[in-house]
């Protein structure tokens, strides 16, 4: 169904030149002159390659239907997240460069949305925040204030991001899995 450019958002699946491309990112742009302009930053779901390209706001695009299924995730095998259906129970076999910068967050038997067109799988949802444990955290500089500065720390699954000062080595945490951020100190 074709739309207009500046209706793009992440997560959707548009088709450009010949090509199935999974919305990464977009940014509406307003020049000093001239017209705004839609920037896109875009995977593509046969060979994996990231582009960006930009349209005019007036311009359109066509975006493909995608049919949202969820499934659990069991294990990976090589290139390959082997899912299972929670229902049937049956296997599904989808590629890990689908899940991206995301990867990292996924955990083991941890529900998934999985959009497909046609049948193809196009992309991974997680669970927008997980429970992680801080292997690493800076020590706090005397006479920062809690509320003024993050300090850098590294997560059990080895993606490094920022904490409150008064996070500290061995505690778990809630980290959204868009972007790696703390949300809160876990309870329990």
């Amino acid at each position: 169904m074709k739309q207009q450019a500046n209706l793009i958002r992440a997560g959707q699946v548009i088709e450009h030149e010949g090509q199935r491309w999974t919305v990464l990112k977009q940014q509406i742009i307003t020049p000093g002159k001239g017209g705004a302009f839609i920037q896109v930053e875009m995977r593509n779901l046969k060979t994996g390659n990231k582009t960006n390209e930009r349209w005019r706001t007036a311009d359109t695009v066509e975006r493909l239907t995608t049919e949202d299924r969820d499934y659990t995730y069991s294990y990976t095998d090589g290139e390959n997240l082997v899912l299972m259906d929670p229902e049937t129970f049956e296997q599904f076999m989808v590629p890990v460069a689908i899940l991206g910068d995301s990867a990292p967050f996924l955990q083991d038997n941890m529900e998934v949305s999985v959009a497909l067109v046609e049948g193809d799988p196009v992309g991974i949802t997680l669970p927008p925040n997980v429970t992680l444990e801080v292997v690493e955290a800076d020590p706090v500089v005397k006479g920062q204030t809690a509320s003024s500065s993050y300090k850098p720390a590294k997560l059990s699954n080895g993606v490094k991001t920022l904490v409150p000062p008064f996070i500290e080595a061995g505690e778990r945490i809630v980290v959204r899995t868009e972007d790696a951020s703390y949300v809160e100190r876990a309870k329990g």
